[in-house]
């Protein structure tokens, strides 16, 4: 889709919109004179200005303008009445003053929007009745909407009018597809499956289709993205000239990359059953070894009843529990003197520890004596020590007084 002579057309310095000001401003101008001077600057020369064919039941056009969406038939009959017809600055603020609440709230933004523009100027002063065409004033402000768009982000939402009745829940199906090729969207579509519409960068593809062959990318050893995406594609099962490697992503055409998660859906869901499988099987496994016990348990406690049954009536059981607390009370007689015995013996130690505490304790009085003579013989043998120094200071003294009184 390409509108950029038809926009041309309209907006370039001698386009429509130029050649409309043009004739406003001129006195003698008509709507013949501006239809002669469109004819002679566009007819022939562009593609998207036509002479409109006459034809029955069509209103009177003097120029079409072939837009991609079709032709569309202009008639400019009175445009340079509605084009010099603008809202003069003196009658806005005339408005913005009525008394009337309504007219004044109505025009309020006229206000705002030409302080604000005077604002803008330096110290400029914004003239009452000067004259602006309305096809000015559009350029303008069409303008001034293009610059804040390209300032920005914006995304764009498609309105499709589903019928021309306003009938909810009808589709008229040849209006919503006629709105599609006019929006260019089927254009778009036509264009990417005719090229590579698909496209994943190979970091995010290795990691969402290795579960398709997982084994020609090796655990524990850095391969590259692109080589790892490049080694996977080839090992699998599609057609190799519908996908296309770029520095950074992998290109499919239309139809492959749907084809891929269809196997990884089937590869996902033979990987998840056979893990299902594995788990009710160790599962069952284990169930199966806990029945297993409880069976050669229940086997147990049945032949042990059954055997208790069979004897329970023999003489020699009941000899056999008769004497068996007395074989329980020869044992506990057997224990105690075990523990009598025990008693001795820890008393007998508990006597030869007490002996030996006491004779340390001796030991310990006898050297702590010995202890404290020694310290007495060391305090005296220091006092002496220090007495001996003094002396032989002062004999060092008298030497040396002597010695100086020789040489004098």
């Amino acid at each position: 889709m390409d509108l950029a002579s038809c926009i041309e057309l309209i907006e370039k310095p001698l386009g429509i919109f130029s050649i409309l000001e043009e004739e406003c401003m001129f006195p003698k101008a008509s709507d013949t004179t501006f239809k002669n001077k469109l004819h002679d600057q566009h007819l022939g020369k562009t593609k998207a200005f036509e002479k409109p064919k006459p034809g029955k039941g069509k209103a009177e056009a003097h120029f079409s303008l072939v837009h991609y969406a079709g032709t569309v038939d202009y008639n400019i009959t009175g445009w340079l009445d509605k084009n010099k017809d603008p809202l003069n600055d003196s009658v806005i603020q005339l408005y913005q003053k009525a008394s009337n609440k309504l007219l004044a709230f109505l025009y309020a933004s006229h206000g705002a929007a030409d302080e604000a523009a005077a604002g803008g100027k330096k110290g400029g002063k914004k003239k009452g009745g000067a004259f602006q065409t309305v096809s000015a004033v559009f350029r303008e402000n069409l303008g001034k909407l293009m610059s804040n768009l390209r300032s920005t982000h914006p995304h764009f939402v498609r309105c499709l009018i589903p019928n021309e009745s306003k009938t909810p829940g009808l589709m008229e199906n040849f209006l919503v597809i006629h709105q599609l090729r006019c929006n260019g969207v089927l254009e778009g579509i036509r264009i990417c499956r005719k090229g590579f519409p698909s496209r994943i960068i190979y970091g995010d593809f290795k990691q969402r289709y290795k579960v398709l062959n997982a084994s020609v990318i090796p655990e524990g050893q850095f391969i590259d993205n692109k080589k790892a995406s490049e080694k996977l594609l080839g090992s699998i099962d599609v057609d190799h000239t519908q996908y296309m490697f770029g520095h950074t992503k992998v290109f499919f055409k239309a139809g492959l990359l749907g084809q891929l998660e269809e196997m990884r859906d089937e590869k996902l869901f033979t990987l998840v059953t056979m893990t299902q499988a594995l788990c009710r099987g160790y599962l069952m496994r284990r169930e199966f070894v806990k029945m297993m016990e409880r069976r050669e348990s229940i086997l147990t406690i049945q032949y042990n009843i059954r055997s208790f049954m069979n004897v329970k009536n023999w003489p020699w059981l009941k000899v056999y529990f008769k004497i068996k607390p007395l074989l329980k009370s020869a044992e506990t007689e057997k224990e105690l003197q075990q523990m009598k015995e025990n008693y001795e013996k820890m008393k007998s130690d508990l006597a030869a520890a007490l002996a030996k505490k006491k004779e340390l304790e001796e030991k310990m009085v006898s050297l702590v004596q010995e202890k404290n003579d020694l310290q007495l013989q060391v305090a005296s043998v220091s006092s002496k020590q220090s007495k001996c120094d003094s002396i032989i200071y002062a004999l060092y003294k008298l030497i040396t007084v002597t010695h100086i009184f020789r040489y004098l």
